[in-house]
């Protein structure tokens, strides 16, 4: 006759004893205990492989939401180098006729451009309109636009005192601001 301590009866009745040694179920019960939640869910986590359905739409949540915050900034940015390039055209011009000023001690009659474009001949380029009037042999206005933006800026020496002003139109758009000088 076998000893009571290897046998236990059995829920179901049948013979009435199983015995332990045999069933590793029955060891690791008697052992550990029941089997932990924690242990279950890494064993889920160890079953699954790849994301799930919300996980994902939560990521392309997140980088519609970034990008809707980034792309009107981009915009901006772009339309204000947009607008330094017509600051540079005018700037440009303005040295350009300095420099024809120094050697003829006027800046120039008739095609007052073309005159410029000889100095300097990245005048009118990049999608910038530009135009030089005359105010006589003491003065010019230089007129940079941009064709994209649509912003225009303006710089002009007053040919009686000298003063060189800069304006810009429309105001507080692009690289334009409230005050309209730049």
């Amino acid at each position: 006759m076998e000893s009571g301590a290897s046998r236990v009866a059995t829920a179901g009745g049948g013979n009435g004893t199983e015995d332990l040694a045999g069933s590793s179920q029955a060891q690791r019960s008697l052992q550990e205990g029941p089997p932990t939640m924690l242990h279950k869910l890494r064993q889920r986590a160890q079953d699954e492989k790849g994301f799930t359905l919300i996980e994902l739409l939560v990521v392309i949540l997140i980088i519609g939401i970034l990008a809707a915050i980034a792309l009107p900034a981009f915009l901006g940015q772009r339309e204000k180098s947009m607008d330094a390039g017509a600051k540079t055209q005018a700037r440009n011009a303005a040295s350009a006729m300095e420099s024809i000023y120094t050697d003829d001690q006027s800046y120039g009659a008739g095609n007052q451009l073309a005159a410029a474009q000889a100095v300097e001949p990245t005048l009118g380029t990049e999608n910038i309109t530009v135009t030089v009037t005359g105010a006589g042999a003491a003065g010019y206005t230089i007129t940079a636009k941009h064709a994209n933006t649509g912003q225009t800026y303006t710089l002009a020496k007053d040919a009686t005192t000298g003063v060189v002003t800069r304006t810009c139109a429309p105001k507080a758009k692009g690289g334009c601001p409230e005050d309209q000088s730049w």
